[in-house]
Order: structure tokens, then C-alpha cells, then sequence
């Protein structure tokens, strides 16, 4: 059965829509990976402060393949580089944007935690259930 990646990202208040907005920018830009199976940003409701990103693939390997991409990799620094905004030579952290106000002086970071929680399905149930 598939493989479920989900990064758990603590997200400061405020910054929830500056998240949002960036990962809509790159939306589509997992879908042709070889394996992908299916994607959600989860917005926190109450009980927490993180936002989930759900990613499902057909196996371990076909998301490990996708995480040592181009292509990951290309979107992710993109976000660092919207996030630092023009002229900024400053590198942001691991691709989740950033925005004005970090105490260094640089952007602060729309994520300040991401942690990766990783499952495999041994049951599903529901139409797209295969």
C-alpha cells in the first residue's frame, strides 16, 4: 500500500496566510513526480498551532526520489527567494517562506518548526481507496 509523508510545520500567529499563499504559488508542481499520489496543506482549526502537509505516494522510494530532486529542490529555493524578496541575498530556511521582521534583520520565517512524520497505509477505506 501507499507511503504517507506528513510535515508538521509550527507556523507563528499571523503568518498562516503568508504559508498558505506560498505553497498555492507552487501549487502543481508535485503532480507529475513519478509515484505521487496525493497532496493537502492542512490549515490548524483549534487544539494546535501547525499546519500538516499531507503527501501520499505509491511507495518510500518514489518519495525519497522526489525529496533528492530538481525539482524539489527548484521549489523550494524559489520560495526562499520570494520569501527574501528582491535584491535580498539572504537564504531562508528549509523553503517555507519567510517575510519582514526576523531579529537579524533578514525576513522572518512563515514556518519556525518543520518536523516530518512518516506512515504507511495499511488500511484505507472511502471511493479513492485502492
Amino acid at each position: 500500500m501507499s507511503y504517507v509523508a506528513i510535515n508538521v510545520l509550527t507556523v507563528p500567529e499571523g503568518r498562516g496566510e503568508v504559508l498558505e499563499q506560498r505553497f498555492a504559488a507552487r501549487a502543481g508542481t508535485v503532480d507529475a513526480a513519478p509515484g505521487f499520489e496525493h497532496f493537502e496543506l492542512l490549515r490548524p482549526v483549534e487544539g494546535t498551532d501547525t499546519y500538516l502537509v499531507y503527501t501520499r505516494w505509491r511507495s518510500r522510494e518514489d518519495y525519497e526520489a522526489w525529496t533528492s530532486s530538481r525539482s524539489f529542490e527548484a521549489g523550494h529555493a524559489r520560495a526562499r527567494a520570494e520569501a527574501a524578496g528582491p535584491g535580498s541575498s539572504h537564504a531562508a530556511g528549509h523553503g517555507h517562506g519567510h517575510a519582514d521582521g526576523h531579529p537579524d534583520g533578514g525576513p522572518a520565517p512563515t514556518a519556525t518548526g518543520s518536523q516530518i512524520w512518516a506512515f504507511e497505509v495499511v488500511q484505507a477505506a472511502g471511493p479513492a481507496a485502492s
